[in-house]
């Protein structure tokens, strides 16, 4: 009874995709390659459509062996860069006088013709039952893709019978990226598989950007009891249906994936510029900067707003968020809102809390400038920030006064 009801679960959400801009057929998993974990149709068709001068050019070099090489070049710089820079910078290809872009996302400003269409040609699939693995016949309920490469993954149960616990546990011990003696699983793999990994029930969703077996963290993926209210709680609110179809009718709509994918999904690097932690917006998050950038635009600059955040629910990746985007926001005739935007808090310890977060956020260095002690005198510093090019300033109210002495 238990798969009756999660296998209509699963066509419910998959018909909903594809009746709005995704991709899906039933028994398209098929069409899947465990070895190289790519939906190799999706890929060739994405080039083919946005690229089509870099096509012909594989196609000379490469012959009737131009798809195999491609599909095999895409994995192997998987392997070495991880998932989300080649979504965002492209794959470089021996012949190719610039890197063959594997996606296309909406720049802040400026949208041209041929950025518009190769952003319409994205193509977005949802696939079900799909087995991953080179080794076994495991299953996973949903696999979401962008133009043939994995960005997301789903274990659903239906509360009739299961619930969120039991999809967390699922992930935590078959789902493994890597079994004691054997390969690694490329889908599974941390950072060149799938994005973000979802535990989905009728009434809750958990995610996580790591899959690590026991030791995985899932987070809470939910609206909030009242979302607003005075009193909102945990969990999702009492609904008839799904409490939780905002996954899949807001989250995983084309263009809300497409932006969270280009612009919200963050690479945590440490010292050697490897890849230590991927940053997933949690829902409450993706509400708050979505909300702020909105009134923003309705009411234009000059207003102020209150956002209330619990201890622990990621404030300071809100504060990053909201100081990026309003950064590069541009209003309907393209012209920019903020020339800078400034970040102050009360404390030093959270002002380096934020200037990390802000740094670790920016997708082009200098874009963020930090005051602090070690660079100087803290008000010409940030005289020198506020005059200059800017975007985001960070600092604690402390440098202020000086500031506004020395201008007198």
């Amino acid at each position: 009874m238990s798969l009756h009801h999660e296998i209509a679960f699963e066509r419910e959400i998959c018909e909903h995709l594809g009746a709005n801009g995704w991709l899906h057929e039933e028994g398209s998993a098929a069409a899947y390659s465990r070895e190289l974990a790519l939906y190799p149709p999706d890929l060739i068709a994405w080039v083919q459509e946005a690229q089509p001068e870099a096509w012909e050019v594989l196609q000379k070099n490469h012959g009737a062996k131009a798809e195999t090489t491609l599909l095999q070049r895409v994995r192997q710089q998987l392997d070495q860069v991880g998932t989300l820079d080649l979504l965002r910078h492209g794959v470089e290809v021996l012949g190719l006088p610039k890197a063959l872009k594997l996606a296309e996302f909406k720049p802040a400003f400026g949208l041209n013709p041929q950025v518009l269409a190769r952003y319409n040609a994205n193509r977005l699939r949802v696939v079900r039952q799909v087995r991953y693995s080179t080794r076994n016949e495991n299953c996973l309920d949903l696999v979401l893709f962008l133009n043939g490469i994995p960005v997301a993954t789903a274990e659903l149960k239906t509360d009739n019978t299961q619930s969120i616990a039991d999809a967390v546990w699922q992930y935590k011990t078959d789902r493994l990226p890597r079994a004691a003696g054997q390969t690694p699983e490329p889908l599974l793999s941390f950072p060149s598989g799938a994005l973000v990994h979802f535990a989905v029930s009728n009434r809750e969703v958990q995610m996580t950007t790591r899959l690590e077996g026991p030791r995985t963290q899932f987070l809470p993926f939910n609206q909030g009891s009242d979302p607003g209210g005075p009193d909102c709680g945990a969990g999702n609110p009492v609904m008839e249906g799904h409490r939780t179809a905002y996954l899949w009718e807001e989250v995983w709509e084309s263009h809300s994936w497409l932006e969270i994918l280009g612009r919200y999904c963050i690479a945590e690097r440490d010292k050697k510029k490897q890849i230590r932690r991927l940053v997933f917006p949690r829902y409450h998050q993706l509400a708050v900067t979505r909300l702020l950038l909105q009134a923003v635009l309705e009411e234009g600059p000059g207003w102020r707003y209150l956002i209330q955040h619990s201890a622990g629910s990621g404030k300071t990746a809100s504060i990053g968020w909201s100081s990026h985007l309003l950064a590069d926001l541009h209003d309907e005739n393209d012209r920019k809102v903020f020339d800078t935007v400034l970040v102050v808090s009360d404390r030093s310890v959270i002002d380096s809390q934020l200037q990390e977060t802000l740094e670790n956020f920016e997708r082009r260095k200098g874009v963020v400038a930090s005051i602090t002690t070690e660079k100087g005198i803290k008000s010409e510093q940030l005289a020198a920030a506020l005059s200059g090019d800017k975007k985001i300033v960070v600092c604690t109210i402390q440098t202020f006064p000086a500031l506004i002495k020395k201008m007198q």
